[in-house]
């Protein structure tokens, strides 16, 4: 499915930690937008909806809608620091390209 570095997981379940529900869902999705046609969108979330699977990256369980899913499978998750501060970076499989700061790609035919 998709895989979370260690530093990823660590940043996520920092941010979660921050959220007043402790129930919260890590949900990732994809939705059109950004320079390269296709963005990443990560948020918390509330409630599950009827077209949600949740797929467990060791120790988060991430909700991906099946619209997203295509584009997301096989997709590496990491958090790294630097000069410019932390972020999360994209490695997609399913990406032909992706622009300057990994947020935005251009999907597969």
């Amino acid at each position: 499915m998709i895989q979370i570095t260690q530093a990823a997981t660590r940043e996520v379940l920092r941010l979660k930690s921050k959220q007043k529900n402790a129930d919260v869902l890590f949900r990732l999705r994809v939705q059109p937008g950004g320079c390269k046609g296709w963005s990443y969108q990560m948020t918390f979330d509330d409630a599950l909806q009827p077209d949600d699977g949740v797929y467990n990256c060791g120790e988060i369980k991430v909700v991906i809608d099946t619209q997203s899913l295509s584009q997301v499978r096989g997709l590496t998750l990491d958090y790294s620091e630097d000069l410019m501060g932390g972020g999360f970076r994209f490695n997609n499989p399913n990406a032909t390209q992706t622009c300057g700061c990994s947020h935005s790609f251009e999907g597969k035919a």
